[in-house]
């Protein structure tokens, strides 16, 4: 495959003027990535696949991804600092559930995605 790069070196400046005016600021961008680092990783996605699914309690994920207690506490604390899980405590359980609609959009859009070229 030929290399993807322009053969000339021109600037369109009237349409590069109104991209940098619609990027968002740096400190968002960088929320934004660190967003999606989380995301990255296995386990905690297999959470969040959970979650999409029904509330749970930590015993009920340990039981549906085969894993202790202390590795899905330590996935769910960085869930947590994320905002993307939330707790409540219902008697002696703590029940863990997406935090909003954005998490699932977010979740089933990346899945969409994925499948967009597998039908």
């Amino acid at each position: 495959m030929k290399d993807l790069l322009c053969e000339e070196n021109c600037v369109h400046e009237n349409i590069v003027e109104k991209v940098k005016e619609k990027l968002p600021d740096e400190n968002l961008i960088y929320d934004l990535a660190e967003l999606f680092k989380v995301f990255g990783d296995s386990t905690r996605t297999k959470i969040l696949s959970c979650l999409e699914v029904s509330p749970l309690c930590v015993c009920d994920i340990c039981e549906c991804l085969n894993m202790n207690k202390s590795a899905i506490s330590h996935q769910l604390r960085i869930l947590r600092q994320a905002k993307l899980v939330k707790a409540r405590k219902s008697g002696k359980e703590v029940i863990y559930s997406l935090d909003d609609e954005h998490v699932s959009k977010i979740f089933e859009c990346g899945i969409s995605h994925l499948l967009e070229g597998k039908k």
